[in-house]
């Protein structure tokens, strides 16, 4: 990880529990948007989502706040037999919408699960 300190080190990152995830509805919209979406398009096996914003205070002026800068780990079986490229067409097609409103980066780690 590139980043080492995201929101996720205070909050859980796609931990299924219910006290999580009514807590991360509330704070965290565009990180539970992302996972819902590639939940729905992809059906993960894996799926981790970070909001590294916060790593990016001060870069041009960015205040560190909001969510606008996230990373994907994800596995899905709809990834066989693709390469890399088309992997992450396949992510970026399912976040088309956040990438060109509030999403400023995403970094995608997009593989099959493993064998």
């Amino acid at each position: 990880v590139s980043h080492a300190h995201c929101l996720a080190s205070r909050l859980p990152e796609t931990q299924h529990s219910v006290s999580s995830a009514a807590m991360a509805s509330v704070a965290r919209p565009m990180f539970n948007r992302i996972k819902k979406k590639l939940t729905e398009a992809l059906n993960p096996t894996k799926l981790v989502v970070r909001d590294e914003s916060p790593a990016h205070r001060g870069h041009n002026g960015f205040s560190g706040t909001g969510e606008t800068h996230f990373s994907v780990e994800i596995e899905s079986p709809v990834f066989a037999g693709k390469s890399a490229v088309q992997r992450h067409r396949l992510v970026n097609s399912a976040l088309k919408e956040e990438l060109e409103t509030q999403v400023h980066a995403l970094r995608i780690s997009a593989k099959p699960p493993a064998a």
